[in-house]
Formats: C-alpha cells, structure tokens, sequence
C-alpha cells in the first residue's frame, strides 16, 4: 500500500512538473489594449480608440488620432508622437478607465503657431505643439490641479499649468514643469 501510495505521489509530482510550463504560459495576461477617449473643445468631435493592443500601436488609429488633434484653424493634419499618447492615457487612467479627455490643443501648424505667438506671451516660437509632441488638455469632473500632478508624477516630459485657460500642457520634450 506504501509502495502504490508513494508511486502515485511521485506520479503527481512528476505530472506536475512537466505540466508547469504549459500553466505558466496559461496564466500569463494576454497583451492588453490601451484606449484613449478625447473630445476635441474646437471642433466638437469626439473619438474612442484602442490606439495600441498586442504590443504594438494599431496605425489606423493612430490616423484618426491625428484627425482629431489637428490644427482646426487650417485644418492641418500631422502625426502626433505616439509616446505622448501613451503619456496621455498614463495620465487619463488615473482617474478611471471611462473619463473622456478634453483636447484644447493639439497640433499646430507654423501658421497657426506665430499667430498665437504674436498674440500672447504664453506661446513659444518653437512649440512642441509644431512637432506633433505637445498636448493642452483637461479632463473635466476633476480638479485640474490633479490633473496636474498625475502629469508631473510621470517624469516624462514637459508640464505646464494653466489655471486661468483652464489646462494642463504635456509634451515629449525633456523633463520640466512651469
């Protein structure tokens, strides 16, 4: 009885063993998708996108994206750095997986830039905005303070607050905060 016993533990724990690599692989996540809800203040559009799933950002996506955060005063479309949308959807899900995030400014074109420049001491002459590498946004239901942090929590990038305009500036450029 001993004899069969401690064979059918061996079995077991040999069975086990073997069949461990195939468990681990079972339960590993399959890759997850990353979704980013925006709604464009200027234009009224708004858009849901799972920009990135298997590893990988999904190119027709990122085309829609780049609709979206165009230039609305001259219609300009022009790629947006896929790694401020990362940025953004960092941010954005801190405060929920549902929150739909406000667009003020994405792109802008040289045109629109100098305009704003000329205009207001708050623009730069060479805004990341002009490269595709800049976002001004704001998620509304939450206090643009912590909005704020979340940004500067990341370490990613450019911060600025705009509590007058009502914003949160992000970009892809070296690390800073105003």
């Amino acid at each position: 009885m001993n004899q069969r016993r401690s064979f059918f533990k061996k079995s077991v724990a040999v069975a086990s063993a073997l069949s461990m690599p195939a468990l681990a692989r079972a339960a590993v996540a399959a890759p997850h998708e990353r979704i980013l809800r925006f709604h464009n203040t200027h234009t009224g559009e708004s858009l849901k996108s799972v920009f990135w799933a298997e590893g990988q950002f999904i190119p027709d996506a990122l085309q829609d994206i780049n609709k979206l955060l165009r230039d609305h005063r001259s219609n300009t479309i022009a790629a947006i750095d896929p790694a401020l949308l990362l940025l953004v959807e960092k941010v954005a899900a801190q405060f929920g997986s549902n929150n739909v995030v406000h667009i003020i400014s994405g792109y802008r074109s040289p045109e629109t830039n100098a305009k704003l420049a000329a205009a207001s001491g708050g623009v730069a002459k060479h805004s990341m905005h002009l490269e595709g590498k800049a976002i001004d946004l704001r998620i509304p239901g939450y206090d643009l303070k912590h909005v704020h942090k979340a940004a500067l929590a990341l370490k990613a990038g450019g911060v600025g607050y705009y509590d007058k305009s009502q914003f949160v500036h992000m970009d892809t450029g070296r690390v800073r905060h105003w």
